[in-house]
């Protein structure tokens, strides 16, 4: 298990980032947040980087590994194009778009803790330090399959550990010659369970996919727990039907008092499926990082306090930290009531403000945020 940084919860093996530092990554030149909490609620403007901040946390999570940097630039469609060893246009994730480009020499990142083991990422493509055993064995492996000119380095270093992508050549068809590469990877620390949750509902296969690690476990209790801040006690339980183990077609259904036969969790609203998605996913990161990109999404206002506390709560139990992004009131003033009322859980409010290398993040107690709330301060 990656250790974070300084901080709690050793005896699990899981230690909570205590603080963020982001320098180069993406739309944050540089950013420092020197203290989070079990639960850190994210503010601030559209497009000032909150889920920039999110993204840094995945990708520091994974110790930096292929699939993570693929994720977070698929998700967010940065993506480019380049010709197979067919000549066939291809799509990939655009490499570069993980980096500020603030007119700096050298494209990087580093996203890590004060303190902490830091995560460097690097394109190398140009440096003259390369090892030349690195540049033979590429030209071993992939001159066959793509044009060398074509193809992009990515360095990662984690703590001690450092490994190379070929990044573009990940876009060929023959992924024989790949192997060697992402066995590399086996040199990394092993990554703390993290899951992200985008500002949408989950689908039924990921749902399926989450359901199927807590089912008849205690955990599962959790999922009933969200979704009975909806509708009381007339959920019973609920299951996952239909399909094949681990193929499509799989949704969720649930057992209300008053109904005869089960009904689709979706045809219950937004706000329970969104609920219900945040649970499944908190019972799932045990010891691990749960982000959820604007959590308001989907739960009125008159819940916003009782979700919070469940949050809470379950990140206690569960010892698991988030961190989430909002532009919302309403939830901003639900986080601070049930912080208010969880006060052996660290709750923490922060807000980033500026643009591009003035980005500062500004941090509220839970006395500030109960003043602000009752006086009618913004603090978004």
């Amino acid at each position: 298990m990656t250790d974070l940084g300084n901080a709690k919860d050793a005896g699990s093996g899981f230690s909570r980032l205590e603080s963020l530092s982001i320098s180069g990554f993406r739309g944050i030149d540089q950013l420092t947040i020197p203290r989070l909490g079990r639960v850190t609620l994210i503010a601030g403007k559209n497009g000032v980087g909150k889920t920039t901040v999110l993204d840094a946390v995945q990708l520091y999570a994974a110790c930096g590994r292929f699939d993570a940097l693929r994720d977070v630039l698929t998700r967010r469609e940065e993506l480019t194009t380049l010709r197979d060893e067919d000549g066939d246009v291809v799509t990939t994730p655009a490499f570069d778009r993980l980096f500020h480009h603030n007119g700096r020499d050298q494209l990087s990142a580093e996203i890590g803790p004060s303190g902490g083991p830091t995560l460097y990422i690097e394109d190398v493509t140009e440096n003259e330090h390369v090892p030349d055993k690195l540049l033979d064995h590429i030209a071993d492996e992939i001159d066959d399959v793509i044009d060398l000119e074509a193809v992009s380095l990515v360095s990662v270093i984690f703590d001690d550990a450092r490994v190379f992508f070929p990044w573009k050549v990940f876009a060929s068809r023959d992924y024989r010659s790949l192997r060697s590469f992402l066995r590399t990877q086996n040199e990394l620390p092993a990554s703390t369970p993290c899951e992200s949750l985008g500002p949408g509902l989950l689908s039924n296969y990921d749902m399926a996919r989450l359901w199927d690690e807590v089912a008849l476990t205690d955990d599962e209790d959790l999922a009933l727990t969200a979704l009975r801040l909806v509708f009381g006690n007339r959920v019973e339980r609920t299951a996952v039907i239909g399909g094949r183990y681990g193929g499509g077609g799989r949704r969720v259904v649930v057992k209300l008092s008053d109904y005869n036969n089960p009904v689709p969790l979706k045809s219950l609203g937004d706000g329970a499926t969104r609920m219900f998605g945040i649970a499944l996913a908190l019972a799932n990161c045990r010891d691990g990082i749960l982000l959820i990109d604007e959590a308001e999404n989907g739960i009125h206002y008159s819940l916003q306090s009782k979700f919070w506390g469940m949050v809470l709560q379950a990140a206690e139990t569960h010892n698991t930290q988030v961190l989430a992004t909002t532009h919302s009131k309403d939830c901003i003033n639900g986080f601070a009531a049930a912080a208010l009322a969880h006060p052996n859980v660290e709750g923490n409010l922060v807000r980033i403000s500026g643009r591009d290398d003035e980005l500062r993040a500004v941090e509220y107690s839970k006395e500030q945020l109960e003043v602000a709330a009752k006086q009618n301060i913004e603090v978004r």
